[in-house]
């Protein structure tokens, strides 16, 4: 089952199960108690922390995802949760999520210091419902900006493109037609 958030990124093919850590996990655990998939493919956008490693219009596919805030960076805050979900043994690369954007520069090259290098908003409690359901799940984004002021006003010139090319990539791949 392919699936994406929503809003700017419904896509004829996936189903949408919306945005920020919350409502994905609410909207995918329905789904899961009531027509569970084999396997899942989330697609969607993400930001780079680091332009050097990521540019625009890059291609992740990944299966390790994290949940970390800027507040855990700056040593002001703990948690008692698994910050790191992976289902992959080999080294992929890692998406943190929040249900907030980074805009600040410093604290994205923090993420990528910690080898965090792209953030979306939902990957984390999609791998954390799969995970629960025992259900294979990788992600596939799209990198529409890079994590800093000019963050939001860079998706929404990309969004359109980056939709594009997730598309043609799957066909490419065989998971669409």
């Amino acid at each position: 089952m392919i699936i994406s958030s929503g809003k700017e990124e419904i896509f004829s093919f996936a189903r949408p199960i919306g945005i920020g850590l919350i409502e994905t996990a609410i909207n995918l655990t329905h789904i899961c108690l009531l027509d569970r998939p084999n396997s899942l493919i989330f697609i969607g956008s993400a930001g780079s922390y680091n332009p050097n490693k990521h540019k625009i219009f890059d291609i992740i596919t990944t299966s390790s995802a994290s949940q970390i805030e800027i507040s855990f960076l700056k040593k002001e805050s703990y948690t008692p949760i698994e910050q790191i979900i992976t289902a992959s043994v080999s080294q992929e690369t890692i998406v943190n999520s929040s249900n907030y954007i980074t805009t600040n520069k410093i604290a994205a090259l923090a993420f990528d210091k910690l080898g965090i290098e792209i953030e979306n908003m939902e990957f984390y409690s999609i791998m954390k419902v799969a995970k629960e359901f025992n259900i294979p799940v990788k992600g596939i984004f799209v990198i529409t900006n890079y994590c800093d002021k000019n963050a939001h006003e860079e998706y929404i010139k990309n969004i359109k493109k980056a939709k594009q090319l997730l598309i043609d990539y799957l066909k490419t791949k065989g998971y669409i037609k």
